[in-house]
């Protein structure tokens, strides 16, 4: 069999968007069609269209949103890599960039002037996000000028917003109640973290009061990578991510690092002072280092730096002002929280880029394991 997809490149991610009506409603069925198209038994996804790394191992679809004032649906799907599995319960920033522009490029969205705006609502997650995407001259541009750190290529701008990324139906910013506390993990000391619930449910770790700095090198995070797990399983029940008897997975709470800023240099060879930046970042994806930063974890850390204590604005000297520069493998990225009430922001703005890589049938096999025609 075969179905139609296409491959966008959203800010640092690479994500397979799929129409709705052309892939399994049955949740279950499409799992087993994404295991089967991506190779995701396989751990280098060779013998499928996964890429073999977190950040381009990532699927959506997509289809019109029967929710008054949202243009598109999108069903975010994790797939795992070697596992045979796909993990449903997070989202995904950068792939929302693709979708918004994938959304304006197919006509889902009519093209209105030189910036049209798409309302997309995630379905896994209940969140709500608004893509601007560059429409200059009226007209779905397939190329650009816009980069993001952790690339030199350009793309279509697409400004990101999250909107009520927390509180209300997103869950507590704070579900512990608490802006920061120590965090027993296992039989070692307990490590000062903040959890927040603010585009996705995040566990931040005071580096150095943890014995790092915040801007560990990718090879030194992969070294941490078995330590940062306990962390997590350690937030999730805390968090109300951990059902009673339930086995703690590896997608929720994201984990990371944060630390001041120093001088460092990026994945790409390009020297940052820390004069650059306001906080430093370092973030999982599963269980492998972000390249980056993923888009929601931006969300919560900004989210975190408006709360007096938290582990983000003891670092930054208080609770921040509109905008945070955060300090990431990949280079600088700037977050901007607006409509700031009661601590909480309503409207979270990432600037990012898309480009829309190519319109293709993928051949899948039988997941049965008959012989396809």
């Amino acid at each position: 069999m075969h179905i139609p997809a296409t491959l966008v490149r959203g800010g640092t991610s690479k994500c397979w968007l799929f129409n709705q009506v052309e892939v399994p409603a049955d949740r279950d069925d499409l799992e087993r069609l994404l295991v089967a198209a991506y190779g995701a038994t396989d751990p280098v996804e060779l013998d499928g269209v996964g890429g073999a790394t977190p950040t381009t191992s990532k699927a959506a679809v997509v289809g019109a949103s029967p929710q008054p004032g949202v243009d598109v649906d999108y069903l975010f799907a994790q797939v795992g890599i070697g596992t045979g599995s796909v993990e449903w319960t997070s989202n995904c920033g950068n792939c929302a960039t693709g979708v918004a522009l994938y959304a304006v490029t197919k006509g889902m969205v009519p093209v209105t002037g030189d910036r049209t705006r798409v309302v997309m609502r995630n379905t896994n997650t209940g969140a709500v996000l608004e893509g601007i995407v560059d429409t200059e001259g009226g007209v779905v541009h397939h190329f650009g000028r816009q980069t993001v750190p952790g690339t030199r290529a350009g793309g279509v701008a697409v400004g990101l917003t999250f909107r009520d990324p927390a509180g209300g139906a997103a869950g507590p910013l704070l579900p512990t109640g608490r802006s920061a506390e120590d965090l027993r993990v296992g039989a070692a000391a307990p490590v000062r973290v903040s959890m927040v619930t603010a585009g996705a449910p995040v566990v931040l770790v005071d580096a150095a009061g943890a014995g790092r700095t915040g801007a560990e090198s990718p090879e030194r995070m992969s070294e941490d990578v078995p330590w940062l797990r306990t962390v997590r399983h350690a937030a999730a029940p805390l968090m109300g991510l951990l059902p009673p008897g339930g086995e703690p997975g590896d997608a929720v709470p994201k984990v990371g690092l944060v630390g001041p800023p120093v001088p460092y240099t990026t994945t790409l060879g390009e020297p940052i002072g820390a004069e650059a930046y306001d906080v430093s970042v370092r973030m999982l994806t599963m269980n492998a280092p972000h390249p980056a930063i993923g888009l929601t974890s931006a969300v919560a850390v900004a989210a975190a730096g408006l709360l007096k204590d938290s582990v983000v604005s003891r670092i930054t000297g208080g609770p921040s002002d509109e905008w945070l520069r955060l300090g990431t493998p990949a280079g600088v990225v700037a977050v901007r929280c607006t409509d700031v009430r009661d601590g909480l922001p309503h409207r979270v703005t990432v600037q990012r880029a898309a480009r829309l890589l190519a319109d293709a049938r993928i051949y899948v096999p039988d997941p049965a394991g008959r012989r396809a025609a």
